[in-house]
């Protein structure tokens, strides 16, 4: 198995840690909330030991990477400009983008914004669509039937609120956030804060969650020490991507993709991808059935073989 190479680049005005392993061809993993370069960990290994570099950053505001203060240095035109640093930091003129959850928003934006500097695109969970003047929270919160007080995008707008409640007991949190899918029911408990405003986790009483001892003491260390603000900072920035001047309009991206759907994601939903052959030309879809939001996790034999078939 490929040893994991970890250093700090200068991209984009922050400093960023990057875990990278292997030699050949770049693919870089953008990974979501709340989430690390760890997240990872089983598609670095298996994409390394098959002939490619894989790079795993700890994306803004995670990990071992700075995390502005300023929700407004959040926006998909800095994040992108963070994966473009990125490459030009580590020598590289282009690469696959692999992105899951707000790392999937990150990865259909690489497309828009730097085709030239990518080689495919591979999203899980995260449908592309064309940019708009939607705003994100709102439009989401309608489509799943949701009010501000029940939908957790708007419940992570307010400063303090959500960090309040995650931070209480970071491992606790993890464990009733990294739940497999038969648990797929407590993940819209999640989405609708629990059905009452109470918050995200208050109201979930399981606890199994599909990490190990050992996986789960990677995210309580990192999460203890740099607390949830800098990811929650994606949601604080979300709706003004859309008074973005000059932003990419699309509809159409024309790179060689494939998306992959979880078949128990309550949230991103299968069926939200269902226009993507539409706008990607030649889109590969595939589709796992048994599971739920974190796919590259829960499923990571079947997501390795998906990205050695599709990149080889």
């Amino acid at each position: 198995m490929a040893d994991i190479r970890h250093h700090t680049i200068e991209t984009n005005g922050i400093r960023m840690h990057v875990a990278e392993a292997g030699s050949g061809p770049a693919v870089v993993f953008c990974h979501g909330w709340p989430e690390l370069w760890y997240s990872w960990r089983h598609q670095v290994h298996a994409l390394a030991d098959a002939g490619f570099r894989a790079i795993a950053p700890d994306m803004r505001g995670y990990g071992g990477t700075d995390a502005p203060a300023d929700p407004g240095e959040y926006t998909m035109k800095t994040l992108c400009a963070d994966m473009a640093g990125l490459l030009d930091a580590l020598g590289i003129e282009q690469a696959a983008f692999v992105g899951h959850d707000w790392g999937g928003a990150v990865i259909w934006q690489m497309g828009l914004r730097y085709p030239e500097r990518v080689t495919a695109l591979v999203g899980l969970n995260t449908p592309y669509g064309p940019p708009s003047n939607a705003r994100p929270t709102e439009s989401l919160r309608d489509f799943h039937g949701q009010t501000d007080r029940t939908f957790y995008m708007r419940y992570f707008l307010a400063p303090g609120v959500a960090e309040a409640e995650l931070e209480a007991d970071v491992a606790t949190t993890f464990k009733k956030i990294f739940l497999p899918y038969t648990r797929a029911a407590d993940f819209t408990t999640f989405m609708t804060v629990g059905g009452d405003g109470s918050g995200v986790i208050a109201r979930i009483t399981n606890t199994d969650t599909f990490l190990t001892d050992e996986e789960l003491a990677e995210y309580v260390k990192e999460y203890s020490r740099t607390g949830f603000r800098g990811g929650l900072n994606w949601y604080r920035a979300a709706d003004g991507n859309a008074d973005e001047a000059g932003a990419p309009k699309g509809p159409q991206l024309n790179i060689r993709s494939m998306m992959v759907t979880a078949g128990k994601d309550t949230i991103l939903k299968p069926e939200m991808a269902a226009a993507m052959p539409m706008l990607i030309p030649g889109i590969r879809m595939e589709h796992i059935e048994d599971c739920a939001h974190w796919t590259q996790q829960e499923r990571p034999a079947e997501v390795n073989a998906l990205l050695l078939d599709f990149l080889g």
